[in-house]
């Protein structure tokens, strides 16, 4: 099929979207209310520790607002906070998400003291709200003709109810549909700008230029990549650059205290060395267990992009390499689950191994706030700063679930994403059975890539007979 063919399968999909634009941020928002609404028990108690592990809606947002300072006018990176033991912190977040804290806290300043956490709080809530809606619009523009699908599954999923308030992470999730709508357009600059813009909100898509890449070699589109690539490196640094000109220690804070860290709740290691795995305490070995184990499964998706029989769609390549870096992560938050949305739906767009996944990660929602409280219980106010080693010994809370019943919860999650990365690799091996790709569709996503011929092939060592194939 020609790529004139494609651009129009893709176009007339995108037409389509245009009248189901209100009917997917309608439900986008019902289904942010509800989230809002799912807080509330804990929002009465002004987010009491206790009550919102006993009753699973916890939020960083407005613990942060005191604990960093926001309340007494400090300003993230040039101004730093006293954290537990009187040791001295800046905010460790990237740049842009450190001004989104800031940008609401200018904005509740006119409430009275009493009332400002709450109003930093729900503003919050109401901005993170309005980046659901984008992110899932933009979700549904990549996905073409089966825009109301795609937007319906990110939507109505229990992960966005439930997870959205956590963190600020809908703002990277938000910035990223956005920058895969641009590229889906054909718009390899702007797609690369606002990449950069989400790099400067969470570290995360900054692994989105490895498929990309990756795509463009094997299809030859240089021109789109260098574009790319400048949009990229151009607006990350128009945000980062100031910071790190003025107030160098509090922008490297976030890549210090990332390299400082040790085992999260969450990760597949506080599994492992609750079950006998030792030297995890060392936080440079363990730096070394996860990047390795990450750099070995990205060779893997390059070989695999290389060789494909056909070449794989931008969404799946992406949705690949996120999971390969959260599975061997040391940490895994619950919130997380929102980078990976999007990109799953756009990747294999199947309910039944989707719903799969929802659950794995709703019993994981609810298993770690569980834990938490037995942690709480037990360690009778010592604090969640201690160590996560402190507390590897509790095997009988007082309330809560115990740790065996945790790493049960902790596999659901960690074993559902991994069945879904595995279906995605067997939908690339074998494009006969990808669903997005029936009729003729190469790639609703791929922009550039929509249809154009491979020009690079590992496949082409192998059987010279396969020197520049098309796409399609």
């Amino acid at each position: 099929m020609s790529t004139a063919g494609t651009s129009s399968e893709a176009a007339d999909g995108r037409g389509r979207l245009a009248g189901l634009a209100p009917v997917l941020a309608g439900v986008t928002a019902l289904v942010c209310l509800l989230g809002w609404l799912q807080k509330q028990p804990c929002a009465t108690t002004r987010f009491d520790f206790i009550q919102t592990t006993t009753r699973a809606c916890y939020t960083d947002v407005y613990p942060l607002y005191y604990v960093r300072g926001l309340n007494d006018g400090k300003v993230p990176y040039f101004d730093t906070f006293n954290a537990e033991g009187s040791s001295i912190h800046h905010v460790e977040y990237p740049v842009l998400s450190g001004g989104f804290m800031q940008l609401v806290a200018w904005i509740v300043r006119p409430f009275g003291l009493d009332g400002r956490g709450m109003a930093f709080y729900n503003v919050t809530v109401l901005m993170l709200g309005l980046l659901a809606v984008v992110a899932v619009l933009a979700t549904a523009y990549v996905a073409g003709r089966r825009s109301l699908r795609v937007g319906l599954m990110v939507a109505l999923s229990p992960a966005l109810l439930l997870t959205a308030y956590i963190n600020w992470d809908l703002l990277a999730v938000a910035l990223s549909a956005l920058a895969l709508a641009a590229w889906s357009a054909r718009r390899p600059a702007l797609a690369g700008a606002l990449l950069g813009f989400a790099i400067a909100a969470k570290f995360y898509p900054l692994l989105f230029l490895g498929p990309l890449v990756l795509l463009c070699v094997r299809a030859g589109q240089w021109r789109a990549l260098g574009r790319m690539l400048a949009g990229t490196a151009g607006a990350w640094l128009l945000v980062n650059l100031p910071v790190m000109l003025f107030a160098w220690d509090g922008w490297k804070e976030f890549y210090t205290f990332s390299q400082k860290r040790g085992i999260d709740w969450g990760s597949i290691f506080f599994f492992l060395q609750h079950h006998g795995m030792t030297g995890l305490d060392d936080t440079d070995r363990l730096n070394m267990l996860g990047t390795g184990t990450f750099l070995v499964l990205a060779v893997g998706i390059a070989v695999l992009t290389l060789t494909a029989p056909r070449r794989p769609r931008v969404p799946q390549l992406m949705f690949l390499v996120l999971v390969a870096f959260m599975l061997p992560n040391k940490v895994w938050s619950p919130q997380y689950v929102l980078w990976l949305l999007p990109l799953a739906v756009l990747a294999r767009p199947k309910l039944p191994a989707f719903l799969v996944w929802q659950l794995g990660e709703v019993v994981y929602f609810f298993g770690i706030w569980w834990y938490l409280l037995s942690v709480s219980s037990q360690t009778q106010g010592a604090g969640l700063g201690d160590t996560v080693s402190a507390v590897l010994s509790l095997d009988a809370p007082d309330g809560g679930i115990s740790q065996d019943v945790y790493g049960v919860a902790l596999l659901a999650r960690f074993s559902t994403v991994l069945l879904l990365a595995l279906l995605v690799v067997w939908d690339i091996l074998r494009p006969s059975g990808d669903i997005v790709r029936t009729d003729d569709v190469d790639d609703p996503a791929g922009g550039v890539l929509d249809g154009a011929p491979d020009v690079f092939s590992l496949r082409r060592w192998r059987n010279p007979r396969h020197a520049a194939v098309p796409a399609l």
